[in-house]
């Protein structure tokens, strides 16, 4: 979790890679009329995202049926987001992501292709909530490299990464 521009994508893809695992970004769960929104650079409601929400917690849920294991990246910003995203799934674990609104800003900046403008970026800092103690998440600094993040999260997690090669 974390807000636009802390490397979620980035972070998912290389963990996922790690362990043989899928990932989904969770911009791949908006609806287009949440797309359309964000694009003219207007901040979502909460009336928006709760769809958006059931729709990861659903692929979440799927994946636990299965037996299997997955990783989404999600802004999941808000206590009651993440609520709805992990609420009692206490096999889910929980990664947040952690800059500076000047460090995330200039990442934004230099970003090309994203439907959600820089200028959307505060609203996202307005509405994070950190997570408290009892949501037991992973806090790392994205001024890390993207790879001592991946290796932190495998070690903390108690993860094997996936065998390469030849036995």
């Amino acid at each position: 979790m974390g807000v636009a521009g802390a490397g979620k994508s980035t972070i998912g893809k290389q963990l996922a890679a790690a362990l043989a695992w899928p990932f989904r970004d969770a911009d791949s769960f908006h609806p287009q009329p949440n797309i359309d929104k964000m694009s003219r650079g207007i901040a979502l409601e909460d009336a928006d995202r709760l769809p958006w929400l059931a729709s990861i917690a659903a692929w979440i849920d799927d994946h636990r049926r299965q037996g299997t294991r997955a990783i989404v990246g999600c802004s999941a910003l808000k206590r009651r987001y993440r609520d709805i995203v992990i609420g009692e799934r206490r096999d889910v674990g929980l990664v947040y992501l952690r800059g500076t609104y000047a460090l995330i800003s200039d990442r934004l900046a230099r970003r090309k292709g994203h439907f959600m403008p820089p200028t959307l970026l505060q609203s996202q800092f307005d509405a994070l909530e950190e997570p408290d103690p009892a949501e037991r998440a992973l806090v790392l600094s994205v001024r890390l490299p993207p790879k001592r993040i991946v290796e932190t999260i495998i070690a903390e997690f108690g993860l094997a990464p996936a065998r390469r090669g030849p036995p």
